[in-house]
């Protein structure tokens, strides 16, 4: 797991931003757990304590962006 720099001694946005990293590194809620040596459910309870969105929202496609598909 990447080194993370803590701004401030603050314990629960410590706490906060390891449960995100290893979210984003393990991609699913049970690998972010084995990251961190604790349990699924564990892992749950910290990222309803701690306010965490997961999955993060799909980014918006825009009507602007060009399409992929090509227009007939």
């Amino acid at each position: 797991m990447p080194q993370l720099i803590l701004e401030d001694l603050n314990l629960a946005a410590a706490e906060r931003r390891l449960c995100v990293a290893a979210l984003e590194q393990g991609g699913n809620i049970v690998s972010a757990a084995q990251l961190l040596g604790i349990t699924r459910h564990a892992m749950k309870r910290r990222i309803v304590k701690l306010r965490i969105v997961w999955p993060r929202p799909a980014p918006q496609i825009s009507a602007a962006s060009p399409s992929i598909w090509p227009s007939a």
